[in-house]
């Protein structure tokens, strides 16, 4: 699908950081009303005139209510497209409710719509042959051997404290992108590709969930040059991207041009594990056509919008 770029159409990264507002809350209505107080700064971007569409990262375990009950202790783990499926359901439902309640307060009725989205990877990406992203709890030597007998599982680790690691595949495109694009054309707040969609494999039977995690700063932007958006902007914990971020040489940066900002990653200037790959994806989104890939906090999106915060990534 090839879509011409709508100037008022922005796909937003909420990271984990943004999501949990600041740090862990207790159960499901603490944290929906964290979310009213930290997202109030989105409600002002769509009441200036833009179009959003909202991709969240990974929400809490502990601030969801994922099922009705615990799961036997015989029963099998639940596979990993499902769980992406649960998180992206619960996590929506969450922003959902917040947004909802904020319009409300503020005498607004605002729509709102939250799609579970299914996104397509290669069956032969190398990730596959060297799982890495690492997920749930540490364990020991002995219970890392058990899990490895009974479920297959990899695992990485010190002795102490094994980590399973899994799958992190590259997403290939966005099944959902056109569905997506005409909820953000009718003027919908729409929340998609949570912690980074729904991994999939096409099949000669259709397509197959596989058992990966996928990132949900790759996922976004994908997403944003498939539904032809203006640009990307990625909220985290920061107002501005730092070179040399917690040291006594940081230095703010403001501007980016690709060339630079590949030269950076490759230099491993920024954290592999937070705003690393924001950059990779916000120079891909612009080497597609985007006007810009914006770095900046919830608190001062729209003044990044408006060219006054926030680190920029240009042609």
């Amino acid at each position: 699908m090839s879509l011409s770029r709508d100037p008022r159409l922005l796909v937003v990264a909420l990271g984990r950081r943004a999501l949990q507002g600041g740090g862990r809350t207790g159960g499901r209505e603490a944290w929906i009303q964290t979310l009213e107080r930290s997202l109030p700064p989105l409600l002002d971007v769509a009441a200036a005139g833009f179009r959003i569409v909202l991709v969240h990262g990974t929400a809490p375990r502990e601030d969801i209510v994922a099922r009705a009950g615990p799961r036997p202790a015989a029963a099998s783990p639940l596979a990993l497209d499902l769980r992406a499926a649960e998180t992206q359901g619960a996590a929506g439902y969450a922003v959902q409710q917040a947004l909802d309640n904020l319009g409300r307060g503020q005498g607004r009725e605002i729509s709102i719509t939250v799609i579970v989205s299914r996104v397509e990877v290669a069956a032969d990406d190398p990730a596959f042959a060297r799982p890495a992203y690492p997920v749930g709890p540490a364990y020991s030597v002995a219970q890392a051997r058990r899990l490895t007998r009974e479920h297959g599982w990899t695992f990485l680790g010190k002795a102490a404290a094994r980590r399973r690691v899994v799958p992190s595949p590259a997403p290939r495109r966005i099944l959902d992108a056109e569905v997506i694009r005409r909820l953000a054309d009718a003027c919908a707040i729409t929340v998609t590709a949570g912690g980074g969609g729904v991994p999939v494999i096409a099949t000669a039977e259709g397509y197959r969930g596989v058992d990966a995690l996928l990132q949900e700063d790759a996922t976004a932007g994908v997403l944003a040059t498939a539904i032809g958006a203006d640009r990307l902007i990625f909220l985290t914990g920061v107002d501005r991207v730092e070179v040399g971020h917690r040291t006594d040489r940081a230095i703010e940066v403001e501007h980016l041009s690709c060339v630079e900002a590949r030269a950076l990653v490759k230099a491993r200037a920024f954290p592999p594990g937070s705003i690393g790959p924001k950059i990779e994806a916000g120079v891909g989104f612009v080497e597609a056509g985007g006007r810009e890939a914006l770095i900046t906090s919830l608190p001062v999106v729209r003044a990044a919008l408006d060219g006054r915060a926030g680190t920029r990534i240009v042609p």
